[in-house]
């Protein structure tokens, strides 16, 4: 009791030196939510010039703790997660406020160390990002290093869900996204398969960093490079990969965006062949994963016996972990302005890898149809991963693709 007076103090104190700036309502939609990352369009020249310490609060609820935002006074765009379940065609009404009463609020942490950037929250890994040269292991040609790769994703549990440079394939590093059949100037180069020695993609340098309590990113500059060019034409692709991690709070799953934005600085620029892997986001799954203990399902309601080749708005993969829940998996999400949407997949069959099943998925946009990249033309393909621990149905994860391709709108009320 004595704890709920101060905590009732606290907040009255905190709402007495509070000063509101502005007001918005979030309207769902025809689309049900689920802990959906808002962004709120702010134009208001006192709020981005100014100094304030911001918060939200929720108007029509009994719980008025203030929730987490956080401001790009650049992008002019505030950024808040819109907690918990909310129904299709709701209405939820906010005030963003300046509080001279400081709340703490946990940030997903950055560190970078030994050659790998790694983000976390309350000191539970989410991701590495290797930025320094890997070698293979002793023994093997020194052509398969690599960097500018994420491995190891955890699971919320901590569980590790990627695996790279396994013998079968040690050209397959984490998560990552090569493309494979390429045309230059009528000679074909392969950034995928490194044994060849014909191209590689490689970290070139970090372009920002940002640690906030909504999320936090970075985005670096990755450089295709092809080992059998001009030297003044080694860089075929200049890619700016950009990651964040979103804070959904405690005892929650992961939600990660990746973005990749490319353009090739060739004169003629270059053609992405039609392949059946290569390019997008690839994912090279723990050894742990085999035929026997892992379930895919895709928006398409396809499974691992049929879902090679098909194309799909989400792909569900599922397996045993060494956790507490004991199961835990990843959601890949596909972005609608991606090209070639709903996007074509590689899925390897359950046989594969002489019957053991390892897993290699893909969304692979040139599947199918080619893709040309013009001269110092920019293009970009927008994914989103949900990691998290035990199991979630299909009606689960379309409401986090609908949050993710279709958001809900923001309405900013005036004065």
């Amino acid at each position: 009791m004595k704890f709920f007076h101060v905590t009732l103090l606290i907040l009255s104190s905190f709402f007495l030196s509070a000063q509101e700036l502005i007001k918005f309502q979030v309207e769902t939609g025809k689309y049900d939510r689920m802990d959906c990352p808002i962004t709120v369009r702010i134009s208001q020249e006192s709020i981005l010039k100014g100094n304030y310490n911001l918060q939200l609060i929720e108007h029509e609820t009994d719980d008025k703790t203030p929730l987490a935002a956080q401001l790009d006074k650049k992008a002019g765009k505030l950024y808040f997660v819109l907690k918990g379940f909310t129904p299709k065609n709701t209405t939820r009404k906010f005030s963003l406020i300046h509080s001279k009463i400081e709340f703490s609020f946990p940030e997903v942490d950055m560190l970078c160390s030994e050659g790998s950037l790694q983000l976390s929250y309350k000191n539970h890994p989410i991701l590495n990002y290797q930025y320094d040269l890997v070698y293979p292991p002793k023994g093997i040609d020194s052509i398969y290093k690599k960097s500018g790769f994420i491995h190891p994703l955890w699971s919320p549990g901590g569980e590790v869900l990627t695996r790279i440079q396994p013998s079968d394939h040690f050209h397959h590093y984490g998560v990552w996204g090569p493309w494979t059949k390429t045309k230059i100037e009528n000679r074909h180069v392969d950034f995928w398969n490194l044994g060849k020695g014909e191209g590689t993609v490689l970290f070139k340098k970090f372009i920002s960093k940002k640690v906030g309590r909504v999320f936090s990113e970075f985005t670096t500059l990755q450089e295709h490079m092809d080992l059998v060019g001009k030297k003044e034409n080694r860089v075929a692709i200049n890619e700016y990969l950009e990651i964040r991690a979103w804070n959904l709070g405690d005892e929650k799953p992961w939600l990660i965006d990746y973005s990749s934005k490319i353009n090739s600085p060739l004169k003629d620029g270059i053609l992405l062949d039609t392949y059946h892997y290569g390019g997008g986001i690839a994912f090279r799954a723990t050894e742990l994963w085999q035929k026997n203990n892992i379930s895919i399902l895709t928006s398409e309601n396809k499974n691992r016996s049929n879902a090679d080749g098909s194309s799909a708005k989400w792909v569900l993969i599922e397996g045993t972990t060494h956790t507490k829940s004991g199961k835990g998996g990843i959601l890949f999400m596909s972005h609608k302005e991606n090209k070639h949407f709903p996007e074509p997949m590689r899925l390897w069959p359950s046989d594969a890898n002489g019957g053991k099943g390892d897993l290699l998925f893909e969304f692979c946009p040139i599947r199918n149809q080619s893709w040309k990249l013009d001269s110092n033309k920019n293009y970009e393909l927008k994914y989103r991963m949900l990691v998290y621990e035990g199991i979630i149905n299909a009606e689960h994860a379309e409401i986090a693709w609908q949050g993710f391709v279709n958001p809900p709108t923001v309405f900013i009320e005036t004065k």
